[in-house]
């Protein structure tokens, strides 16, 4: 089988039996991501037949549908008539001004067990892959795998490691990992095969909160090295019910 050309996109193909998925490419791309998430809004505002939700990810917006309204071919016809519809994005249509968060990370020790191995791999001490890792503005593509983990695109290629061999049983909350050439946060404790280099002690989804995502996708997370006695006190303020998460104005 032939692989795909930019001029075969965006195309649309079944997933399962309630739903299709409408690709845009085949590469994490900033303008692909925009592409996405312009369609995934203008799909929201039209309010097709059928349609029950859209879930963007990188390259590609899903399309859960009601069989009982509409079917595969239909449904892929009115996509296609929308998608032709559609104008391309703007640049810096899903970025919000001012929306470039500071997110505090413990790096290194119990908090970051993998931190000296994603140095040896990259052949670097790990006070410089902290310092890489947090000179960033890293863009959050997509949330999943879990409630509020952010996909993060723009890390150094200089400190890209394999995933864990073996997965973990259990990742802490707040846990910073790195796979590959992607890095990101998990929101909630749980299994997980990314390296981990560090914990935030501030929680990225809260469900009795509105939104309960602390930051959502087109946004921008800025890593914060911390001591631990800085982690602590955040951490205690943020018990306490007091701790604002920072952003910033201007650009990344």
């Amino acid at each position: 089988m032939s692989s795909a050309t930019p001029s075969d996109y965006p195309r649309i193909l079944p997933a399962g039996d309630q739903a299709v998925t409408v690709e845009f490419g085949d590469r994490i791309d900033l303008d692909l991501n925009r592409r996405v998430y312009a369609f995934a809004e203008a799909l929201e505002e039209a309010a097709l037949p059928g349609v029950v939700e859209a879930v963007p990810s990188y390259r590609s917006l899903l399309v859960q549908y009601d069989v009982h309204v509409t079917r595969f071919a239909a449904l892929r016809d009115a996509l296609t008539r929308f998608l032709d519809r559609l104008p391309e994005p703007a640049a810096g249509a899903l970025e919000v001004a001012g929306e470039v968060f500071e997110l505090p990370v413990l790096y290194g020790g119990d908090e970051g067990p993998d931190l000296s191995d994603v140095a040896a791999h990259a052949g670097l001490s790990p006070e410089e892959v902290i310092a890489i890792h947090s000179s960033t503005a890293y863009r959050v593509y997509m949330l999943g795998f879990a409630p509020g983990f952010p996909y993060l695109g723009g890390m150094d290629p200089r400190i890209a490691c394999p995933r864990l061999s073996t997965p973990r049983v259990r990742v802490a909350a707040g846990s910073v990992g790195i796979a590959e050439s992607q890095t990101g946060v998990y929101p909630l404790a749980g299994p997980g095969g990314w390296r981990i280099i560090g914990r935030t002690p501030v929680p990225l989804f809260t469900p009795e909160s509105d939104p309960p995502v602390a930051i959502l996708p087109g946004r921008f997370i800025r890593f914060a090295p911390v001591d631990a006695a800085q982690a602590a006190e955040i951490e205690s303020s943020v018990a306490a019910g007091t701790y604002t998460l920072r952003r910033r104005e201007g650009t990344p």
